[in-house]
């Protein structure tokens, strides 16, 4: 674990996007824990994947996709039980930090993992990433509302 004054602007990084931070396990399964509709959740990371491509795309693409019911994020190597728990809900996929996992009605519909972050640039993953948002999460319009 890094001293938590290290970690701080890597935290912020996300939250102030609007992302809400899980600390704990409970943190965890309150936010995720039988929820009805889409919850986009964060394994953010210290290492230089997360900081240079990683996080820079989840902000390009907060900037034009359409945004989830709920936005999450998990500390790897710092809220160990709170990353453990989230983890459990990416069903099928062996731990990956960093990773940005989709859930609808509590089931994956949609992991990025390492190996899909760290060998490109942020503008590609963004790309991935809204394509994956938009599919996901955008709330269908209303029938009454189209004609």
């Amino acid at each position: 674990m890094y001293p938590e004054i290290m970690v701080i602007p890597m935290r912020e990084e996300l939250t102030r996007l609007g992302v809400e931070e899980l600390r704990t396990a409970d943190d965890v399964d309150r936010a995720l824990k039988g929820r009805c509709g889409s919850a986009l959740v964060i394994v953010n990371s210290i290492c230089g994947c997360a900081a240079g491509r990683m996080r820079p795309a989840v902000r390009l693409a907060f900037e034009s996709a359409a945004h989830p019911e709920k936005s999450v994020t998990v500390f790897a190597g710092q809220d160990k039980e709170a990353t453990e728990r989230a983890r459990s809900y990416f069903t099928g996929q062996p731990p990956s930090s960093p990773s940005i996992a989709i859930l609808q009605d509590g089931k994956l519909v949609y992991m990025m993992a390492r190996r899909d972050i760290e060998s490109r640039e942020a503008p590609a993953i963004a790309a991935d990433l809204k394509t994956a948002l938009d599919k996901f999460c955008a709330k269908p319009v209303p029938a009454s509302a189209s004609s």
